[in-house]
């Protein structure tokens, strides 16, 4: 059985919404955000200690992956589909242009395996604080960015060169749960933290050896810090999180959180 990483669980955990982050628009840099946030907020980052959770909303922005519903021209499966949901045809045309596959189909909501890897609903396609009817014709959407990992990475590389301090960084976005209700904030990019802590070989209270212990460490910061940044217009879509001990990681991804689909019941 082999050694655990260094990580360790925090005795206290410290979240805090970095303050004066604006309406991000297409072209913006958030890494320069960010790195503009913490000199704004007196936070000096600290390697291995602290990690910055990001909306994948505000990425998705700076991408400008916004897509005006009236230029979407649905085909017959988003039609079929549509007939079976009472959703918006072209929205569903996003959903499947936005995935590899399709798992379950429902009243007001498609399962599908996003083109990312991940099991979401309607692949994330977001119809919520997007553009007003000032910004054009529309409605308008939002899909979710090209390449969250990468998102990640950069985010702590400008950190990094304005700091010195080798952060994580986790790209978050709302997905649901079999069996439960609700959503929790989840880590679709990953960059800097471990994004899960396997702890097989370490031992319990009782001195027993853990056998299958692994946690889900990037998407339970991602959970804590949906609870600081909200989901409705708080405005808060970048959080600071202090008291975690890592290792920093530089092959760090979101893909590592992805069950194997032979072993997937779900999807």
């Amino acid at each position: 059985m082999h050694a655990p990483p260094a990580i360790a669980c925090a005795p206290r955990l410290e979240l805090s919404a970095l303050p004066g982050i604006p309406i991000v628009q297409p072209g913006d840099d958030v890494g320069l955000l960010v790195c503009e946030a913490l000199a704004r907020a007196a936070i000096e980052p600290r390697s291995g200690q602290d990690v910055i959770v990001v909306t994948s909303k505000i990425v998705s922005r700076a991408e400008d992956r916004f897509v005006d519903l009236s230029s979407v021209e649905p085909g017959a499966e988003a039609r079929a589909l549509a007939a079976r949901t009472h959703k918006d045809a072209r929205v569903i045309e996003l959903i499947l242009r936005e995935s590899s596959e399709v798992s379950r189909v429902a009243e007001g909501v498609l399962i599908v395996r996003h083109k990312l890897g991940f099991i979401s609903a309607n692949a994330g396609v977001d119809e919520s604080n997007t553009r007003s009817a000032a910004a054009g014709r529309g409605p308008w959407v939002l899909l979710l960015p090209r390449d969250p990992d990468g998102a990640a990475r950069a985010i702590a590389g400008a950190v990094r060169a304005r700091f010195g301090a080798a952060i994580g960084v986790v790209i978050t976005d709302s997905h649901g749960r079999p069996f439960r209700l609700g959503t929790v904030g989840a880590a679709i990019g990953v960059a800097g933290l471990p994004a899960l802590w396997d702890q097989r070989g370490a031992r319990d209270l009782n001195g027993r050896v853990l056998e299958a212990t692994i946690t889900a460490l990037a998407d339970q910061v991602a959970a804590a810090a949906d609870l600081v940044a909200g989901q409705a217009d708080e405005g808060r879509p970048v959080v600071h999180v202090r008291g975690l001990s890592f290792p920093p990681s530089e092959t760090a991804s979101a893909n590592d959180l992805l069950r194997p689909r032979d072993k997937d019941l779900y999807a």
